[in-house]
């Protein structure tokens, strides 16, 4: 059996084509333009280089894209105010202030500011409470994505037994929430495991899908895993790498060598979820603008 690579940039590309048409249709149809405003507050590296593709996919498409940059000593109560103006302001369909912020803002406070409509990063707890119930919000990006992977590669999650390892706010708990709805493209029978979960192959050997997003390199490996399953990796992970010309690589959460040979299809890192991130974004503000036609 030949185990299918999963390409999160491939099918990203195809759902990025489907939304710059979508964005055409909303210009010539209705005169209106999608509107996303990203707030970075500091000079984080990593932070400042995710803005920065955003803004050029945003662009590529059709987008409307403000970027409000500011110093590291910006003021939380300054910062509250600049996303009160953002949620008034008719051109912006969608809010994303980029994580982390300095340590003297709270960013539990900035998150809950924003405008459940405009959350299109999906963590205002009105749009997760809403997801929890099955009512329609605005999903969480990566989570997000992984569906989509799974769908559009032809691994519908319905009636499958999806084992998630990992149950963070961002991925974890989402995604299982996501994936448990009786909804196409999801009910699934869902198993979260965690740092707290004893004999953790016991649990993944029975999936049929494996989500993995622990935050830690190798935490499965090929004896953990059935033949046939379908493996999703979420981790990103720096590995020192003297041979690589910046000193390190990344890997995921999964030994991908010794996993891939029992695997049905298996996403890689780099090229697997993270390039879905970005477009579930950028789907969540053309989505947001639509509501606007309809409100």
């Amino acid at each position: 059996m030949e185990t299918l690579i999963l390409d999160g940039k491939q099918i990203a590309e195809e759902m990025r084509a489907e939304m710059t048409a979508e964005v055409k249709r909303l210009k010539a149809e209705h005169g209106l333009v999608p509107g996303l405003a990203v707030v970075l507050v500091g000079e984080n590296p990593a932070s400042i280089s995710y803005v920065t593709a955003k803004q050029k996919a945003a662009e590529e498409m059709g987008i409307h894209s403000e970027e409000h940059r500011r110093s590291a000593d910006f003021a939380e109560e300054e910062l509250l105010k600049l996303v009160d103006q953002l949620n008034n302001d008719p051109k912006i369909h969608g809010i994303l202030v980029q994580l982390p912020l300095p340590k003297h803002i709270d960013e539990t406070k900035v998150l809950y500011k924003i405008d459940p409509d405009k959350d299109v990063d999906g963590f205002h707890p009105v749009n997760l409470g809403k997801l929890m119930i099955g009512e329609p919000a605005f999903l969480p990006c990566t989570p997000h994505g992984v569906q989509q992977i799974l769908v559009r590669s032809g691994f519908n999650p319905d009636g499958k037994h999806v084992v998630i390892v990992g149950r963070s706010n961002i991925v974890g708990k989402p995604v299982a929430n996501i994936l448990l709805q009786k909804k196409p493209g999801a009910n699934a029978t869902v198993t979260i495991c965690h740092t707290g979960t004893k004999d953790l192959a016991q649990y993944t050997c029975q999936a049929d899908i494996l989500i993995v997003a622990a935050g830690r390199p190798n935490t499965v490996n090929g004896d953990m895993v059935r033949e046939g399953v379908v493996v999703i990796d979420v981790g990103v992970n720096r590995i020192e790498d003297a041979s690589r010309p910046r000193g390190f690589r990344l890997v995921g959460d999964v030994d991908f060598e010794s996993v891939k040979p029992k695997a049905r299809a298996i996403t890689p890192v780099p090229g697997g979820v993270g390039p879905m991130t970005i477009t579930m974004l950028l789907y969540n503000t053309i989505e947001s603008a639509k509501m606007r036609l309809s409100a």
